[in-house]
């Protein structure tokens, strides 16, 4: 048995529903009676049938704010969750803000655009930036941070009812610590895993301290974590945008790609393109009701 849920908040009508059970009707799968999850924002439809299918005919709904799940039913309400930060739990890509103070953002954001659709090698890439920020202040740092950095709407509403659920939440960023542990602690995730920027007499050295947290390193936190919890992959969520989170996202449970670049959309279990962390709850079936409001 499959759930698709539709998400379309305060726009979600009773003829898009129907449409959808239309098309997967049509094309030959055994569907249930829908469910309104909270009426005009999510609703669930229960089939049976090709999860292959089914994502391939409801991507021809045309709907200017639709998001679009599709998993199996059992399971669904995830007991992890893995979690990238620049431009998913936060709005901005840290190294680029940084790279604004010391007059180099045109040069490394470009840097950072292609690493994020996998047109570059990751650790390369990430070398490549930091070296170029060699000699700035470390206190600019921290000051970038405070200024420039801004919570995804929805952050703290999906870490936080998640976790009254029983779920445990881990950041995983190939970014720096330095914004990962105070935007994790605010947000509330049980553990921050980034990489750590060497300063060398109060100054940034050009240089990241190994180990390096790459894609692989987020593979690999996500199977230790779920192996620490007793869980299968199947119960795991991991939710990212670029191209560096693609092995995560295949391997969980629930895949998600939020507002992503093409790389990581075309890998995931699905894209959320229009609305923000929130819409994660009602992949897993929680009412606002069940929110616990960040």
């Amino acid at each position: 048995m499959f759930v698709v849920t539709l998400i379309a908040a305060g726009k979600l009508t009773d003829e898009v529903v129907r449409e959808a059970i239309d098309r997967l009707a049509s094309t030959g799968h055994d569907v249930g009676a829908p469910h309104w999850i909270d009426e005009h924002d999510a609703a669930d439809i229960y089939f049976q049938g090709s999860l292959v299918s089914a994502r391939k005919e409801l991507a021809h709904i045309d709907h200017p704010t639709l998001d679009i799940v599709i998993q199996p039913q059992g399971d669904r309400a995830k007991k992890l969750i893995i979690a990238d930060m620049d431009s998913t739990m936060i709005r901005c890509e840290c190294i680029d803000e940084l790279a604004d103070y010391a007059g180099l953002k045109p040069q490394i954001a470009a840097i950072t655009e292609r690493a994020m659709k996998g047109e570059l090698d990751f650790r390369a890439a990430l070398a490549e930036r930091v070296g170029l920020l060699g000699g700035m202040a470390a206190s600019f740092v921290e000051e970038c941070r405070r200024e420039r950095v801004e919570l995804t709407p929805g952050a703290r509403t999906l870490i936080q009812t998640m976790k009254s659920k029983g779920a445990r939440a881990v950041l995983v960023s190939g970014g720096f610590m330095s914004f990962a542990g105070p935007i994790g602690d605010a947000i509330g995730f049980d553990r921050m895993i980034a990489n750590e920027l060497e300063i060398v007499d109060g100054k940034l050295s050009g240089k990241v301290i190994e180990p390096v947290v790459d894609a692989d390193a987020k593979l690999a936190t996500l199977k230790a974590e779920a192996e620490a919890l007793h869980i299968s992959l199947a119960e795991t969520l991991a939710v990212g945008d670029g191209a560096n989170d693609i092995p995560m996202i295949t391997s969980a449970g629930l895949g998600i790609a939020y507002h992503p670049h093409p790389a990581a959309a075309a890998a995931a279990d699905a894209a959320i393109r229009h609305h923000d962390l929130t819409a994660l709850l009602w992949a897993q079936g929680y009412a606002r009701r069940d929110w616990v409001l960040g």
